[in-house]
C-alpha cells in the first residue's frame, strides 16, 4: 500500500472502482507525464448526490458531493498509474462545476471539498491550479462534476 493510500485510509476513503464512461469518452488520457482525466461526478455505490446546490443541496452536502468526485478522479488515477497511487508526482489542475441555483454563489467553497482532499491525500504535490464554476445543468443531476490533470512519474 502506497502513502497516499495510508493517508486515505488514515481519512476514512475507500476507493471505488473507477466509474465507467456513460457516453463517446474515455475516462482518461495520457500524453507524456500528463494525465487528463475525465470530469467526475459526485456519484457512489448509494447513487450519489444530486440536485441543484442551493436549493436542493446545502453548502454541506455540496462540499461532500465534491469531495466524492475527488475520491473519484483518485480512483481514476490509480487506474491511469496500473495501480500504484505512488507515481502520481503533482495534482496540477483540478475544474470543479457546481450545479447551482440562481442564488448560490459560494462556488469555490464547494470546490474546496475536492481541493482538501487532494491536498490531504498527496500532501504539497496535491496542492492544484484551479477553476470553480457555477453551471446550470450536469449529467444526471448530479450536484459536482470535477475534472483533472496530473503528471505522473
Amino acid at each position: 500500500m502506497s502513502q497516499v493510500e495510508d493517508r486515505l485510509a488514515s481519512l476514512g476513503v475507500t476507493l471505488p472502482q473507477p466509474n465507467p464512461p456513460v457516453a463517446n469518452y474515455v475516462p482518461f488520457v495520457r500524453s507524456g507525464d500528463l494525465v487528463h482525466i475525465s470530469g467526475q461526478v459526485s456519484v457512489d455505490a448509494g447513487g450519489g448526490i444530486k440536485g441543484v446546490v442551493g436549493q436542493d443541496v446545502d453548502l454541506e452536502r455540496a462540499q461532500a458531493a465534491a469531495r466524492l468526485c475527488g475520491v473519484n478522479l483518485i480512483a481514476q488515477m490509480k487506474a491511469a498509474c496500473e495501480g500504484d497511487l505512488s507515481r502520481v508526482a503533482r495534482v496540477v489542475k483540478l475544474g470543479g462545476f457546481v450545479q447551482a441555483g440562481p442564488d448560490f454563489f459560494d462556488i469555490p467553497q464547494v470546490v474546496n471539498g475536492a481541493s482538501d482532499l487532494m491536498v490531504a491525500a498527496f500532501g504539497d504535490a496535491g496542492k492544484h491550479a484551479r477553476s470553480a464554476v457555477g453551471v446550470y445543468r450536469l449529467p444526471l443531476n448530479f450536484a459536482v462534476e470535477v475534472d483533472a490533470v496530473v503528471q505522473v512519474r
